[in-house]
């Protein structure tokens, strides 16, 4: 523990969309903070049962609470009184520093630490959310353009008035004009790399592809939508089996939040379910189901179709199959690519044009996969030590 480092640090970490045991607030920040036992964490975010009373985390009650503050559709009233509840959060637990992952709880908490002396809070910048409300179509006409200014207007000032900013992909760096203006130490990027369970046993092997003769498994797993590829996927997969004779089996799991897109996937895989299969879709996945899936799986897909909002971002989906070892198909992204190859975990592959299957098979049976073994580089352990590098400057 460092010397200077307070007998008592209570952290509250904050967001509304993500779940409380999301893989970045709980399973990454939260599991770096309890490394010493002075630290009290509080999580807040998206709750799957309908009330405020907070439930217990195993293995660290009672220095690790989460709070649900918000549950329901993103669209519904509750989404609004999430702010209430967050602001109670404030006042009550009165947190020696915020960590806030969310820009729309930016307000409230740019309004606490102005009503108090020495408050202070690190806005973890998980997405460039500008750039995504501009680009993906979910947002129309003049909605979409005053929605990307204010959360960029926002998000400057909060920057101005963080303890730190992190974030969660390098690139941000350039892509945020508001990041030019703060000193060098303030901001840190903290990737999403793999944090195993305490529970978690990693594999000290990788994945090897099956025989011909027994079912090839492929994985499409996180976010499902368009722009990440799920058609895609799927078209790979029926192209495949023909030419593996043990068959293909595609296993899809995650969280759809587009119900149109949900429909018509699950009526391709109604006709389709000796081969394909969906867990998850209305509601999020528990990321233990997630990992547990990867370990079954053969082959992890990052069939993404080229976008500016993704382009220069690794998907926290490749850290997870690089830290257990299953061999990659990814669309030609330099930046994936780059570390696909320096580690011999898996091939490119065009999505946006018909696959041949026949070539496709000769090369997977001819890869020596991870040849030196799993990399270390895929897990969390080094952005921890940086974390901890900031918080010790601030304390």
């Amino acid at each position: 523990m460092s010397a200077s480092f307070p007998s008592s640090f209570v952290v509250l970490l904050a967001s509304v969309l993500k779940p409380v045991d999301d893989t970045r607030m709980l399973g990454k920040f939260a599991h770096t903070l309890l490394e010493r036992p002075t630290s009290q964490v509080f999580v807040a975010g998206r709750s799957s049962f309908d009330g405020l009373e907070p439930y217990w985390v195993q293995n660290y009650f009672p220095r690790l609470v989460a709070h649900g503050i918000f549950w329901g559709s993103r669209l519904s009233m509750t989404r609004l009184r999430a702010q209430g509840r967050y602001w109670r959060l404030l006042r009550v637990l009165k947190p020696d520093l915020v960590i806030v992952h969310a820009p729309e709880l930016l307000p409230l908490t740019l309004l606490w630490q102005r009503l108090g002396s020495g408050r202070k809070f690190l806005y973890d910048i998980r997405e460039n959310y500008a750039l995504n409300v501009s680009t993906q179509h979910v947002y129309r006409g003049l909605a979409k353009r005053v929605l990307a200014a204010g959360l960029r207007r926002v998000e400057g000032w909060a920057a101005s008035r963080a303890a730190g900013v992190l974030l969660a992909e390098a690139s941000y760096a350039d892509e945020l004009p508001f990041l030019a203006a703060l000193p060098a130490g303030r901001v840190v990027v903290l990737e999403n790399k793999y944090q195993p369970t305490a529970e978690e046993a990693l594999p000290t092997q990788p994945v090897s592809l099956p025989p011909p003769t027994q079912p090839l498994r492929l994985l499409y797993s996180g976010t499902i939508s368009e722009l990440n590829g799920v058609w895609e996927a799927i078209a790979l997969a029926e192209a495949l089996r023909p030419a593996w004779p043990g068959g293909v089996q595609l296993t899809i799991i995650g969280f759809c939040q587009q119900p149109l897109l949900l429909q018509r996937l699950q009526e391709k895989v109604a006709a389709n379910a000796d081969w394909l299969s969906l867990v998850g879709g209305p509601e999020p996945v528990p990321h233990a189901d997630i990992v547990a899936e990867i370990g079954r799986s053969h082959l992890g897909l990052l069939p993404y179709r080229p976008h500016t909002s993704t382009e220069r971002c690794r998907p926290t989906k490749l850290f997870e199959y690089l830290a257990h070892g299953l061999p990659v198909l990814s669309a030609p992204n330099p930046l994936w690519l780059e570390l696909l190859q320096k580690h011999g975990a898996g091939l490119p592959l065009d999505f946006s044009h018909p696959v041949d299957a026949a070539a496709l098979v000769a090369r997977l049976k001819a890869t020596n996969f991870y040849p030196d073994g799993i990399p270390a580089e895929a897990l969390w352990a080094g952005e921890g030590k940086k974390l901890w590098l900031l918080l010790d400057s601030l304390v």
